[in-house]
């Protein structure tokens, strides 16, 4: 599907994401990357920090990358292009299913289908998370929206952002996370780890305090990209730290549409602003740097030996 001609604009281009137009569109999506994230996390090996469970931007949509199956493996991508959920196995075999109009109960009944088809055995808690009242995906009738252009306008979005988040990260000779799609919130991330352990962190509502204290065991500067929800209907980016120092809020970051939510305890800036940005790129890695600076400064990191000298 291509949608040059219109409001989504040139591929190259970053489209317009106005949070009402696709709302019901991303709530299904959410639960959709969610039953497949969850297959992949039930199969990949433990990682630090829960770096097994999330999806990665791909030419053409969402992937799950390489998953292992015993001595097989295979692959779960999301195309946004065409519109298709595919899985393919390191034996040759293929299935598929159309991404369009149907409930998270159809959705989860024929994938986990195809994957037994496949043979591919795969147990999964079917039970989403990080969402208020969360209903089995079985039993999943409300949400069945999906509007193939904005699903689309979604992944191109991810993919602007994901490459400009690789350029700020190849700045940075520390530990620092992939780029990579958590499904749990959802939003797309990269996050800088100072070297130092953090405080224990105090949980967060909705979440098993071992989840959220294994992703905090670490000082961390984070950023990314957050689609909206129906209680902060707005697409942005973000970045914080934990734990955050003093000072952080009062930091002054760029540019200068940027600001501290006292309510998210982040800095963020509105997708619609980066966008209309004469440059959006720039504008976005000013955006990464300065909130990193503001964390890295304040706590005061050993920069020197954590960055990679800028080249010429």
């Amino acid at each position: 599907m291509n949608h040059s001609g219109n409001e989504a604009g040139a591929a190259g281009e970053w489209p317009p994401l106005p949070f009402g137009e696709w709302r019901e569109t991303c709530a299904t999506l959410h639960m959709w990357t969610q039953v497949v994230g969850k297959v992949r996390m039930a199969l990949a090996p433990p990682v630090n920090h829960w770096w097994q469970v999330p999806l990665y931007v791909s030419a053409r949509g969402l992937t799950t990358t390489n998953v292992p199956y015993g001595a097989r493996s295979f692959q779960i991508d999301f195309d946004f292009i065409d519109h298709r959920l595919v899985v393919e196995t390191s034996d040759g075999r293929t299935a598929s299913l159309a991404l369009a109009p149907r409930t998270v109960a159809d959705f989860y009944g024929e994938f986990m289908s195809k994957l037994r088809g496949l043979g591919l055995e795969v147990k999964i808690w079917p039970t989403p998370v990080e969402v208020a009242d969360p209903v089995p995906f079985e039993q999943d009738t409300t949400h069945a929206s999906y509007d193939p252009e904005y699903a689309e306008r979604f992944w191109r979005v991810l993919s602007h952002a994901e490459r400009v988040f690789q350029k700020f990260r190849a700045g940075f000779l520390g530990k620092c996370s992939p780029v990579h799609f958590f499904w749990g919130a959802p939003d797309l991330a990269v996050t800088r780890f100072s070297g130092r352990a953090a405080p224990e962190h105090p949980g967060v509502p909705g979440m098993p305090d071992f989840i959220t204290r294994e992703a905090y065991s670490h000082e961390v500067s984070s950023a990314g990209f957050w689609a909206g929800s129906d209680a902060s209907p707005e697409p942005v980016f973000y970045s914080y730290a934990y734990p955050e120092p003093a000072g952080f809020a009062d930091y002054e970051v760029r540019p200068a549409e940027a600001f501290y939510s006292t309510d998210l305890r982040e800095f963020v800036i509105r997708y619609e602003d980066v966008r209309r940005a004469a440059d959006p790129e720039a504008a976005l890695l000013d955006f990464l740097q300065s909130t990193y600076d503001a964390a890295a400064d304040l706590a005061h990191w050993d920069r020197a030996a954590l960055e990679r000298p800028a080249q010429s």
